[in-house]
């Protein structure tokens, strides 16, 4: 099932893709009861299971179209949300999931996709309706003629008439002199050398990562210096982006003395993946071709840090992901913003660390946080997975983690976002900003 904004571009553009996909993820919770199976696989897409019907009710759907639709857009006219399913076997599932906006527009008109065929309905407030998943003849027809047109040679651009002029037999072009060329020209003065500019800030900066029980730092996680003056994107490609600078900083790093091999311990050094990001085949293929450059003696020292990723993740994607890293890193952090996360339904092995990243919320919201996450150390432990907290920036934050026995933290309250990661910069220089 994937969801789309089927009414105005504002309307769509007004509401972050993480609103709309909790908003989802709640109906889907209480209402796709057990034995009934669901799961997040991609930004806006949901696998659906029912082992009791051969099809999906599309009356249902509807119903949660409207739903979304009602709680989202109050007040406005019905057309705004618009649903589309596709029933078919796993593998054609999982490619209709990853479809990109311009190829799930061609689905709702009517123009099929280039992909493995099913049942494919469009349902809104308004309507249900079943769409062909396959192009027509015509469709397939078109795009060829369009890929012809774009390879045949272009025409030669006209020549101006003082060139064709100049061209034509019998005539021979005359020059034109004004009484100011005919003049000796002025002497000109020295041009006056420019400043040199300085050079721009480093696009990446490392945050420290802290152990309250030992009262040190254990490592550094890299971070974008524009997250300091705005909330990061939210689309796909410029998460993509990110997470490629982050990478080619960090190997920049790695050249670093202290990280040469029989340095010493330096920590633990954690680089960013978008979780919806890594269940893409294209930008998986661009993250590998990032990670074929790191130096294999690293691997015991690195850790991905996968933001993003959804309350109730699809098991079967998180086992993906781990395998798409673990070769890479010793380390994987899921990054979560639900403190009540479901760690108890998670196999201990997918993850080696799950850490909250506070909301955008005021002090008291904050630490309540904190202690909702820290409530569940019991089921942490008995998977075998440490608790981390991000974002702090406050003293009364740090001292609430503290008293809950939470191991890892970092944020602006911890440290400032320094040059370089923990080894590369002397531990006795870093003090902890808050004490």
């Amino acid at each position: 099932m994937r969801i789309l904004f089927a009414g105005t571009a504002e309307a769509g553009r007004s509401l972050p893709a993480a609103q709309v996909q909790a908003a989802a993820d709640l109906y889907l919770k209480h209402r796709w009861k057990a034995p009934r199976r669901y799961g997040a696989v991609a930004s806006l897409a949901f696998v659906l299971a029912d082992t009791k019907a051969e099809r999906l009710d599309p009356v249902e759907m509807q119903t949660l179209a409207v739903e979304l639709e009602a709680g989202l857009f109050p007040g406005r006219e019905a057309g705004q949300v618009c649903l589309l399913t596709f029933e078919g076997d796993e593998t054609a599932v999982l490619q209709f999931a990853s479809l990109s906006q311009a190829s799930l527009a061609s689905l709702i008109a009517g123009r099929g996709y280039a992909g493995p065929p099913g049942h494919v309905q469009v349902i809104t407030a308004a309507e249900i309706r079943a769409v062909p998943s396959a192009p027509s003849e015509a469709v397939v027809d078109e795009v060829l003629r369009n890929a012809l047109s774009q390879t045949a040679p272009a025409e030669p651009a006209p020549e101006p008439a003082a060139q064709a002029q100049a061209k034509a037999p019998g005539l021979a072009a005359r020059p034109t002199v004004s009484a100011a060329a005919s003049r000796p020209a002025a002497p000109r003065p020295a041009p006056v050398a420019d400043k040199p500019k300085p050079p721009p800030p480093p696009a990446t900066g490392w945050w420290g990562l802290y152990h309250p029980p030992s009262e040190s730092f254990v490592g550094a996680a890299i971070g974008l210096r524009a997250d300091l003056a705005a909330p990061r994107p939210s689309e796909d490609a410029a998460l993509l982006t990110r997470d490629l600078t982050c990478l080619n900083d960090a190997q920049a790093a790695f050249a670093h003395p202290a990280f040469q091999k029989g340095a010493g311990d330096v920590g633990m050094l954690f680089v960013p993946f978008s979780f919806w990001n890594l269940t893409n085949p294209a930008s998986q293929e661009a993250y590998k071709r990032r990670l074929s450059r790191y130096p294999l003696d690293m691997q015991t020292r690195l850790g991905a840090t996968v933001y993003d990723t959804p309350r109730e993740p699809s098991l079967g994607l998180l086992g993906q992901i781990r395998t798409f890293l673990q070769p890479h890193f010793a380390f994987i952090d899921l990054n979560i913003t639900e403190p009540n996360f479901p760690v108890a339904t998670l196999p201990g092995d997918l993850a080696t660390s799950i850490t909250l990243s506070l909301p955008e919320d005021d002090l008291r919201a904050r630490v309540e946080a904190i202690g909702q996450f820290a409530a569940a150390q019991g089921a942490y432990r008995a998977k075998g997975v440490r608790q981390g907290v991000a974002g702090l920036r406050d003293l009364r934050e740090l001292e609430a983690c503290r008293a809950a026995g939470l191991r890892f933290v970092c944020g602006p309250a911890i440290s400032d976002l320094m040059a370089s990661p923990i080894g590369a910069a002397p531990a006795l220089g870093l003090p902890l900003k808050v004490a």
